[in-house]
């Protein structure tokens, strides 16, 4: 098979593209769902009934991509809480965030605890009495609220 003697088929394109591996088995077509690269998305066609015979299949390519899709098309990425524009190595440096997406913050901030700290010494974000009516989680509450 071709896929197998020549592996650079098996890497993400960036970019509009198609590779069709045909396989002669289930077998075969999960060996090569194994051995594929990190993948921004990946898509499956199929009625119901095909997508629950080949359920193993699904399994393989969730630790693959970062989206997986059925019966469609990548389109392009928009900013909501839902999205997910990354994968395992090589499609992102980083598979435990997102490049689009409300999630996407988390690859700029980093966690700090302030312990014991006078309010005049904390971040105003901090302040009990929030002034800027920011969003904060609060004893496990998100609110705006003063506290």
């Amino acid at each position: 098979m071709t896929f197998w003697r020549h592996h650079e088929v098996g890497e993400e394109v960036f970019g509009p593209s198609t590779v069709v591996v045909r396989c002669g088995s289930r077998q075969e077509m999960d060996d090569v769902a194994r051995h594929l690269e990190g993948q921004l998305t990946a898509t499956l066609h199929g009625t119901p009934a095909d997508l629950e015979a080949y359920s193993a299949l699904i399994s393989i390519l969730e630790h693959k991509a970062g989206r997986l899709l059925v019966n469609g098309f990548p389109t392009g990425v928009e900013v909501c809480s839902s999205m997910q524009h990354g994968g395992p190595y090589p499609a992102t440096t980083d598979s435990r965030s997102t490049s689009v997406g409300t999630a996407a913050i988390q690859r700029f901030v980093r966690p700090v605890a302030y312990q014991n700290f006078p309010p005049s010494l904390l971040p105003i974000e901090l302040h009990d009495d929030n002034p800027r009516r920011i969003w904060r989680l609060v004893d496990g509450q998100l609110t705006k609220d003063a506290w």
